[in-house]
Parts: C-alpha cells; sequence; structure tokens
C-alpha cells in the first residue's frame, strides 16, 4: 500500500509530531507499506492518508478526501487538537468530519470526543527503543525537564518551584529544549541568573538528550497540554519516575491513581511533589513502581500491532 504521511513539523525539527511521523514512517515500512513523510501532501497518488495535526494539516486533508474520496484517510490528534483546536477552530473540526479513523495517544483523549466520533477513534500509545540506563550524578538530586519552550509547556515552572524546597535539598534542574521564540531564550537566561540551582542546556541531539534523561532522579512534564508526550514515553522506557502536571494527557498516560501529579500551574504543589520525591524513599520507590507498571503500554511492538490492526479494519 502506499501511504502519504503528513505532518506539518519540518524534518530537522525534533519535535513530537516529527519523531512521530518517522517513527510510525518507519514500523509502516517493516508492515511492507511504502511511506512518503511529506509536510504538505504532493498530490501525488496514494492508497490512505495519515495526517498528524487537524488544523495544520487541514489544507492536505482536503485536497485528499476531494481527490480520493472511497479512500481511508487517518487522523492523528496532538494535544493541541484534543485540547484548544477542534474546540474552536473550523478547520480542525472539518478535519475531524473528514477522517475516516482518528488515532489519540492515550486513553483520556476519548473523553474530548463526541460520542460518534469515539466510534472511530483508536488509541495507539506511542513507543520508544529501549534506553540503556546511566548512572545518576552522585553530587546531586538531579531533576531533568525536556521539550521545547512555548507556552503551551508551561517551561519554566519546574524553575519557579525551586525557591519553595527546603534549604537541605540537594535538587538541581537540567532544562533541555530550543526556544520558540527570543523571549523564551530570555527567560531561560534570567532564571539561570537568579537561580544557580536551574541549568538550561538548550536542543542536544536526541541520543544525548536520552542520556541526559536516563541518568536522572526525577523527569518534570509541567505541560498546559499534551496529546501523549513522547518524553513520558522516554521517561517510562528509561525507569525515571515522572512528576506531571494533573491534566488529561499527563494522566492518560501515567494512570488516574499516579501519586506524582501536581495541580498545573502550582509551583508550590510541583515543589513538594520534588522534595517528598528526594526526601521520601518510599515515596520515590513508589513513583518508579507506577511508572514501570506503565511500561507496558509503550512498547515498540504495541505500538506497531495497534499500527497493524488499523489499516486492516481499512482493508
Amino acid at each position: 500500500m502506499k501511504i502519504a504521511l503528513v505532518t506539518p513539523a519540518r524534518p530537522a525539527a525534533r519535535s513530537g509530531n516529527r519523531n512521530t511521523a518517522v517513527r510510525w514512517a518507519r514500523m509502516l515500512r517493516e508492515l511492507g507499506h511504502a511511506v512518503s513523510v511529506q509536510m504538505s501532501w504532493d498530490g501525488k497518488p496514494a492508497d490512505l492518508m495519515i495526517a498528524l495535526h487537524a488544523r495544520r494539516s487541514h489544507d492536505s486533508i482536503v485536497r485528499f478526501a476531494g481527490a480520493y474520496p472511497s479512500r481511508p484517510l487517518i487522523l492523528a490528534l496532538t494535544g493541541t487538537d484534543l485540547y484548544r483546536d477542534i474546540r474552536s477552530d473550523a478547520d480542525a473540526r472539518h478535519s475531524l468530519r473528514l477522517a475516516t479513523r482518528t488515532i489519540v495517544l492515550q486513553r483520556m483523549g476519548l473523553a474530548e470526543l463526541a460520542p460518534g466520533l469515539r466510534k472511530k477513534t483508536r488509541v495507539i500509545y506511542q513507543s520508544t527503543r529501549p534506553v540503556k540506563p546511566q548512572p545518576s550524578l552522585k553530587t546531586c538530586f538531579e531533576v531533568c525537564t525536556s521539550g521545547h519552550l512555548r507556552e503551551e509547556k508551561d517551561p519554566f515552572r519546574l524553575a519557579a518551584a525551586l525557591k519553595y524546597l527546603p534549604p537541605q535539598s540537594r535538587i538541581r534542574v537540567t532544562h533541555l529544549g530550543a526556544p520558540m521564540s527570543p523571549e523564551m531564550a530570555v527567560a531561560a537566561h534570567g532564571w539561570e541568573a537568579r537561580e544557580p540551582r536551574y541549568r538550561w542546556v538548550g536542543e542536544l541531539p536526541h541520543w544525548l538528550a536520552l542520556r541526559r534523561l536516563a541518568r536522572s532522579r526525577l523527569m518534570v512534564i509541567s505541560s498546559r497540554m499534551e496529546g501523549g508526550a513522547n518524553v513520558v514515553t522516554e521517561a517510562l522506557a528509561a525507569g525515571v519516575p515522572v512528576v506531571a502536571s494533573r491534566i488529561p494527557g499527563n494522566v492518560g498516560m501515567l494512570g488516574a491513581d499516579y501519586a506524582g501529579c501536581y495541580e498545573l500551574g502550582n509551583e508550590r504543589a510541583l515543589a513538594r511533589l520534588l522534595w517528598r520525591a528526594e526526601s521520601d524513599p518510599e515515596f520515590y520507590r513508589k513513583l518508579k513502581r507506577q511508572c514501570a507498571a506503565r511500561r507496558c503500554l509503550v512498547s515498540h511492538k504495541r505500538e506497531k500491532r495497534g499500527l497493524k490492526q488499523l489499516l486492516e479494519e481499512l482493508d
């Protein structure tokens, strides 16, 4: 089968959507399909389209549906789709109607869709290759956060939490991610100047970012909206416990009973969780156990099987 896989993320980008597109293309090729990854549909014949992002891929979706109205069109919903655009953007809603099937990346995503749309939606958790464990730093209790610096990520909530830690805390923060605006870079440098326990290292090659994650004691994801974050998948694969904002995308990844969630935007609550993880070994072990129990959801075989089953439905 010839598949056009559309993602608006640039080839050089290290965004979650680009990573998802590249990984799915590899899996689909392993299943015997010919896959072309494009930022916008090139108009060449395809038996099927998979599009990431309802709003930003809308033009490609409309053109493909017009050219091939009887051929399957799969729409994978991102965090900004689920938790913003499909509520208010006409293009995103139109993409939803045109899709033969939709994909959400964690189970809580189904709750954002009308009952009629849920019937054509499948849950496929993202995966990552096994992450080799790395020795933790002995000089501190390293906490990492990873993600491009943009408003949706609430990128400096972890930095803001540091002043609420007790004096005896050994926590140090490593912040990975490229700034999405000059103002974000200025803000990151400002936090470095004010807070000696915070270090922004910018964007790293993926292999090196995974090594930094794997050596950390904790990974913090402070986002305001997530469809099913790649970085949570990577933390689960690396055996690094997660502290997360309590938003549907994170709860869908970690479970409704996960002990490491704090109220969105509340740096005091985040600081309390960080200190508890650092100072209470039993609580830290509980986070590790809960994360280990979710690791099966993000296996390579499971994700590939989900894609295979979805295509078989449409055959």
